[in-house]
Formats: C-alpha cells, sequence, structure tokens
C-alpha cells in the first residue's frame, strides 16, 4: 500500500478541489475503474454517497468516466458504506463505488471500491486501475457507451436486509432509543429499521444540508447523544458517523461505549451461544483490557494494524469472523462483508433483550484501563523510533508495567507525529510513563 500513488487504505480521499479530489481527477478514475472492472463481462456499477454537497460533483464527474468506458452506471443516492457494499452484492453489480470521507468534516472527500462480492477491491485490482490513470482516457465507441439509471427502492432493500439480522422471535418494543445519524448517510435508513422492529426512536443528526455532516454529533462527538439520552431518559444512543460504518454507544446514564466495548460484548455474547467461530481481531490501539479478559475467558486474540481493512485481512486469513476498533468499526462476517454500524448496534440490542437487561449490565466485570496518549511532531527526515535513548525508555517503561499493561509506539498515516501511548492499571502512572517515553521522543525528533 505504500508504494501506492493515489489509493489510500480506504480508496481516494482528500480535500475538496485540492487533487485528487477534483472534477477532472473523478473522471479519469471512473474511466480507469470503468476498464478494469468491466473485464470480467460485467457491465454494472452501483454508485452511492453521503450527504456532502461535493458529492454532486464528483457523482458526475465518475458518471462520466464510466460512461466513457461502457460501464452502465445505477444511482443509489445518499447511502450508507455498508448499504453500497452489499447492494452491489445482491445486484450483481461488478463494483460498487462510494463517494464519501466518512467521519471528516464537510470540506473532505473521498471515493472508494467495493467488488461484486461486497468486499474491499483487491490490491491487484486497485494497482491495475492506478496504472491506468497514468495512461490516456479512450473512449469506447459511441454504440458501446454506458447507460445511467436510478434505483429508487434501494433504502428499503436495506432497511429489510437490516432487520434480518434481528431475530423474529425478539421485538425492540419497551426500549427508548436515541440514535445520532451525523447528518450523514444513515438519516434516512437507521431510524426506520429501528421503528419497524418495535422502539421508540428520538432522531437527532437527521436533517443534513452538504455541510454540517459529522459537525459536532455522530460517533465522533458524543455530546449531543449523551444529552439526548438523558433529557429523554432512554435506554440506549446511538451514534453513526457519516457513511454508517462506525458506531458508538452511550448507556442510559450516559456512559460511553466504544469500539471495544462493543467487540467485548459481541464476543462475549457469541461466544456463550457457540457462534463465536475461532477468535476475534482487534488493532494495535485495542485496549489492553480487551486482550487480557479474552485471554481469560479462552477466546483467541490477534492484533491487525490501524484500520479496518486490515482487520477484513486477519479475519480472513484466519477463517475468524469477528473484529474491530475502538473507533467503532465493528466487522462479522457472519452477516456483512464490511463493517457496519447498524447491524453492530443490532446485534447488541439482540443482546440486551435477550437477557433482558440494560446496556451497562452487558459489561459487568469488563474495565478498560486507563490509556495515555502523547503526539510528538518530528522533523523531516529524522526516524525517532529507531533512537537508542527511545529503544530504552520503552524497554524501561515496558518493564515497569510487567504484564499489567503495554507500551505501543506509531507513526501517524496522515501527519508527522509519533504517537506514544501507554496502558496500564493506574491513570497517573501511564500518564507520567507517556510522557517520559515522549520526552525521549521529542530529543531524538529535532
Amino acid at each position: 500500500m505504500s508504494q501506492r500513488k493515489y489509493f489510500g487504505t480506504d480508496g481516494v480521499r482528500g480535500r475538496v478541489g485540492d487533487f485528487p479530489i477534483t472534477p477532472d481527477f473523478a473522471v479519469k478514475l471512473g474511466w480507469a475503474a470503468g476498464t478494469v472492472l468491466s473485464k470480467s463481462g460485467n457491465q454494472r456499477v452501483l454508485v452511492g454517497k453521503d450527504t456532502r454537497l461535493s458529492g454532486y460533483m464528483l457523482e458526475s464527474a465518475l458518471e462520466a468516466g464510466l460512461l466513457s468506458a461502457g460501464v452502465s452506471v445505477e444511482f443509489l443516492g445518499p447511502m450508507p458504506t455498508p448499504a453500497v457494499a452489499y447492494l452491489t452484492r445482491n445486484f450483481r453489480a461488478a463494483a460498487g463505488i462510494v463517494i464519501s470521507a466518512s467521519h471528516n468534516p464537510y470540506y473532505d472527500n473521498g471515493i472508494k471500491f467495493f467488488s461484486d462480492s461486497g468486499s474491499k477491491l483487491a490490491d491487484s485490482v486497485e494497482s491495475e486501475i492506478e496504472r491506468l490513470l497514468d495512461e490516456p482516457l479512450v473512449c469506447v465507441p459511441s454504440e458501446q457507451m454506458g447507460r445511467a439509471s436510478r434505483i429508487d427502492d434501494a433504502p428499503g432493500r436495506y432497511i429489510e436486509f437490516c432487520k434480518s439480522v434481528f431475530p423474529t422471535e425478539l421485538s425492540l418494543s419497551g426500549l427508548k432509543i436515541v440514535v445520532d445519524c451525523a447528518h450523514g448517510a444513515t438519516y434516512h435508513i437507521a431510524p426506520d429499521v429501528l421503528l419497524e422492529l418495535g422502539a421508540t426512536v428520538i432522531e437527532i443528526g437527521t436533517a443534513p444540508n452538504g455541510i454540517n455532516i459529522n459537525d459536532k454529533c455522530g460517533a465522533t462527538d458524543l455530546a449531543a447523544l449523551q444529552s439526548a439520552v438523558r433529557e429523554h431518559q432512554a435506554d440506549v444512543g446511538f451514534a453513526l458517523d457519516g457513511d454508517g460504518d462506525r458506531i458508538m454507544m452511550v448507556t442510559a446514564d450516559g456512559r460511553i461505549i466504544d469500539g471495544d466495548d462493543i467487540l467485548y460484548i459481541l464476543a462475549r455474547t457469541a461466544q456463550n451461544d457457540g457462534l463465536l467461530q475461532g477468535g476475534v481481531v482487534g488493532t494495535l490501539m485495542s485496549n489492553f483490557a480487551l486482550e487480557k479478559h479474552f485471554a481469560d475467558h479462552h477466546i483467541p486474540f490477534v492484533r491487525a494494524k490501524v484500520g479496518d481493512r486490515y482487520v477484513m485481512e486477519e479475519l480472513v486469513k484466519r477463517d475468524w469472523k469477528l473484529g474491530g476498533e475502538n473507533s467503532g468499526h465493528i466487522i462479522n462476517r457472519q452477516y456483512h462483508s464490511t463493517g457496519d454500524g447498524i447491524i453492530a448496534g443490532l446485534q447488541v440490542l439482540t443482546a440486551m433483550q435477550r437477557e433482558q437487561c440494560a446496556l451497562s449490565d452487558l459489561l459487568k466485570g469488563f474495565e478498560k484501563y486507563p490509556q495515555a496518549l502523547v503526539n510528538v511532531r518530528f522533523q523531516a527526515g529524522a526516524d525517532p523510533l529507531q533512537d537508542e535513548a527511545v529503544k530504552a525508555a520503552v524497554q524501561d517503561v515496558e518493564q515497569r508495567l510487567g504484564d499489567q499493561g503495554r507500551v505501543l509506539l506509531r507513526k501517524s498515516g496522515t501527519e508527522p507525529l509519533i504517537r506514544v501511548m501507554v496502558e496500564g492499571r493506574d491513570p497517573q502512572s501511564v500518564k507520567t510513563l507517556a510522557q517520559q517515553i515522549a520526552g525521549e521522543v521529542e530529543a531524538a525528533a529535532n
């Protein structure tokens, strides 16, 4: 992935108007992707987007490029990323394209792809698309150009799919749920799913205007959800991000339930039901308590690099079903080919209704370790991670923590920062130890 010129870990992403998130590049990307993806003989591609104003521009530009490659385009309108993955598979399309920058602000956008199986494109396919991006755009003959149409019942189809993962013998009747859709792609999906399953639903973040996506709402800012849960005396709160592949939750008393908490609930529930099918994949950022508790319950656990793409790669390699990130990406291959916030939330609700208990009760006995995170900026050309003093500081802290904590140093993928993270039993101790390592990193960085 490090050698890619345009594709990152999740498609092409950037600030709108700056290369590569420009209309001319989107035309070229549509042509290159259409040329590669239609080689199988399937010349049908679905295109969905979130609620960003720039989605209209990129949608039109992609359309021109895809049609020029002889590919027919079917538009889904605003739809969650996991919905596009599902519908691509459901409609037997060659690929699905999502125009979204997920949890980023409105002024960013991105373009990502799903294969005909509803999974991320293989590296080899992305590499072939990248190769064509440096070639001249050549239209197919006029009579071979693609057609454009719209799938009007896409939201209804996806709502029914989400409902299908909730057991038919259960109902959400009696539950009051606040759902925050981040003014994003789930605004017309998530509330209806919960309503049709019987819940009393209070909606927030369901009035997109093109520029309010993820703005002080959704999975990256839970203050509005916490306030609404308390105000309405709700049983639980959901917060989805702008494209619906992340979820964070809030208990009745306002406690934040993150991806690690959700992963613990789902793993323990699956284990108790005999449905775990292997182990669980987390990431380098998964809380140390998750690893310790899974070990206590004899649940295999491995860490992938940060990013849902890498979690999925580990799951496929090991033929396991369940994985996720503390940021709220939760993947359950039993139900879907990608991370899905709505489906993860429904799985937690299933556990609550089966046990007839509150969300907080599902986490009894599970307490995350305190975590201290310090970011240190470094100069171009410097590599503090290879500095001997830094290595010695890390080794010293690891020895002091023993098996009651851990240290992680990693470079940011988007900024010249070293992220120093320490986890342990005592919050003041981990803060002091993180600052100790960060001081050595800073000395080596300048």
